[in-house]
């Protein structure tokens, strides 16, 4: 009975592990895809729960979503490289990280790929390839940072300039303008209706290194120390006066402005969305202000990429074509205000709210004094890069120090970063 018991054992544990794909079958995929983007909560579950759905049934590959911080997959992909063993098959991230990642020799190059049925607009291309013609991404979302003008502001505008001239990004439509804007507002109704995401998790230090240091110095970092840095933190503190206290606070502004607490805000497009959308008959998209050098503004670039070594390339690769596929990329910009990279899906924008915001992105790409402006790609030091416009914002706007005093105790640390990534000052 024990030998007989031992070989009935011994044939239930046999079938169980054939069962599991270990021996004799054939296991299924799974796909880790690391990921910087998608990750708020909301945008988290619409992966979970509609991006990827359709991809399993389809392919039958699993996909493991993992969201990560920049530093945090830095920091993973480079242990894993150099440990030998790479866990990760997909990697979502902004342009600057991808290129870190590649300058370190890490992604694999997907130059002889194909993608039927998508024209990838030009200009991302030639971000996702290196000097060398080695294309180490493929675009995959973009996004920008704009404002978002409440129509009943209109009624508050200074003289000499238009609503024509807000919704189209003119010459008059200056950093001065806007804060004599928000100083007409407060003078009239007694309201602080400017708003920023300047809470713990906003996004308020890409509108300090993207926007208005551009825009005043005509650099994100280069003069960070200069006369004219300086005289921008000064236009800073005194538009501050005029902003609502609230906004240290506030991680995006679309309640803000649904709930009529701002009348004029500034954020990322996936994070003002939902107000379009919301009230699209209240709301108006327009390009960012222009200051003494031009009109500073971000563009972001999200791409896909497959690490060297990865356990499944192949099927990454499906993945990666799966989330650029026209109909793919229109359903994420209906979902979470992430913009096309192929020119079919931008071709299919539909009417409504998301053309409001569409039209606002376009009219700020199309200004004859745009600065286009990508965040630096200092990996894991990204960071640290960000804490230093918040310090000192913190410091001069809100703590009342001398702003050349400020930035050139911050100056050696904020180029530090570059040198340590032997990089050009941007």
């Amino acid at each position: 009975m024990r030998k007989i018991g031992g070989v009935l054992l011994a044939t239930l544990l046999l079938a169980a592990v054939m069962v599991s794909g270990c021996i004799g079958g054939k296991e299924e995929a799974k796909v880790v895809w690391a990921s910087t983007q998608l990750n708020p909560p909301e945008e988290r579950a619409f992966v979970l729960e509609k991006l990827l759905p359709p991809f399993k049934d389809e392919t039958g590959i699993d996909v493991e979503f993992v969201p990560l911080s920049y530093a945090d997959l830095s920091t993973r992909l480079a242990g894993e490289m150099e440990a030998g063993k790479v866990t990760i098959d997909v990697i979502g991230d902004l342009h600057g990280g991808l290129d870190y990642f590649n300058s370190q020799g890490w992604l694999m190059d997907l130059s002889d790929k194909k993608l039927e049925g998508r024209t990838f607009i030009e200009s991302f291309m030639k971000y996702a390839t290196d000097k060398d013609g080695k294309i180490f991404y493929i675009p995959w979302m973009s996004a920008t940072y704009v404002m978002v003008i409440n129509k009943d502001a209109f009624k508050y505008l200074p003289a000499g300039l238009t609503e024509e001239d807000v919704i189209k990004g003119t010459e008059k439509w200056t950093y001065d303008a806007l804060l004599e804007w928000a100083k007409n507002i407060y003078e009239q109704t007694g309201k602080k209706a400017l708003g920023f995401p300047a809470g713990p998790k906003g996004l308020f230090h890409r509108f300090l290194h993207g926007y208005l240091y551009p825009s005043f110095t005509g650099y994100e970092a280069k003069n960070f120390d200069t006369p004219e840095a300086v005289k921008m933190w000064n236009y800073l503190k005194e538009l501050w006066q005029y902003v609502n206290p609230t906004s240290t606070t506030w991680d995006s502004m679309a309640d803000p402005l649904l709930q009529g607490e701002v009348l004029i805000a500034w954020d990322h497009t996936a994070r003002i969305k939902n107000a379009i959308e919301t009230k699209p008959d209240q709301f108006v998209v327009v390009p960012v202000p222009r200051g003494p050098k031009g009109r500073g503004f971000i563009v972001v670039l999200a791409g896909l990429a497959i690490p060297k070594n990865a356990p499944h390339p192949e099927e990454a690769w499906k993945l990666i074509d799966y989330l650029t596929r026209p109909e793919v990329q229109v359903e994420i910009l209906k979902n979470v205000g992430f913009f096309p990279t192929v020119k079919e899906a931008a071709d299919a924008v539909p009417e409504g709210p998301l053309k409001i915001l569409a039209n606002g992105v376009a009219a700020q790409s199309s200004t004859k004094d745009a600065l286009i402006v990508m965040i630096p790609n200092l990996g894991e030091k990204g960071g640290e890069f960000s804490a230093i416009y918040r310090e000192a914002f913190q410091r001069i706007v809100l703590q009342g120090e001398d702003p050349a005093k400020v930035t050139a105790e911050l100056k050696p640390k904020l180029y530090g970063l570059f040198q340590e990534k032997g990089l050009e000052v941007p």
